[in-house]
């Protein structure tokens, strides 16, 4: 969607923003067929707008897990509105740092950031399963077995092979050895609690020293 639409968009939602202030401008991170852009409305407001791929499943959840996390004390960027006939979500705009960008800092700097995110994804975690099940129709397949086993081949590709160079043969050898598929088993048996599955450095913002 060019940028010109998704100003007029903008502005058909946001009728008390200047149009002649707005300025879209597109953020070069983003997943899952959704590209995300930032919004000025003005020198010391914005917003994030994200438009989502209609025709891609997970895409379509994105706004209800968002206040879920809202509604239970877990931080995640505010809803503003959300067209989903034309899959675009505007949100809070929660900076431009991520835990990725500190990665050069001193342990005593990055610390308390990374205190600060699983603190926060704890309180995912620790929700009661009677509260789980609301998310239930809006959550993937979730983790068995065979999921884990598919996690780690992904490991021994990407990681190993692909970032560390080490040779397939040793990785496919690595792979077989029966520690694994009975880590894998073992943890199936666990009991189901909510997780993130991409909790990673990229997907954690940092604004006033918090996660």
């Amino acid at each position: 969607m060019k940028t010109d639409l998704l100003l007029r968009q903008t502005r058909m939602h946001f009728p008390r923003f200047d149009v002649g202030e707005i300025k879209i401008a597109p953020i070069e991170k983003g997943g899952s067929d959704r590209k995300f852009y930032r919004v000025r409305c003005s020198s010391e407001q914005s917003l994030i707008l994200v438009k989502y791929n209609l025709e891609r499943e997970e895409n379509r959840h994105y706004v209800e897990i968002a206040q879920f996390l809202e509604k239970h004390g877990i931080r995640a960027p505010r809803i503003y509105y959300h067209d989903a006939d034309e899959g675009l979500v505007w949100l809070e705009d929660l900076g431009e740092r991520d835990l990725f960008s500190y990665r050069d800092e001193s342990w005593l700097v990055r610390r308390a950031f990374y205190e600060s995110a699983l603190d926060e994804v704890r309180k995912l975690h620790r929700l009661p399963e009677s509260v789980c099940v609301e998310m239930h129709q809006h959550l993937p397949a979730e983790f068995n077995a065979a999921l884990y086993s598919w996690e780690q081949s992904y490991f021994f590709e990407n990681c190993l092979g692909r970032y560390f160079k080490i040779e397939k043969a040793k990785t496919d050898e690595l792979a077989a050895l029966p520690a694994f598929s009975e880590i894998a088993e073992q943890l199936a048996q666990l009991p189901r609690v909510l997780v993130h599955r991409d909790f990673q450095s990229q997907n954690i913002l940092v604004r006033n020293g918090q996660t």
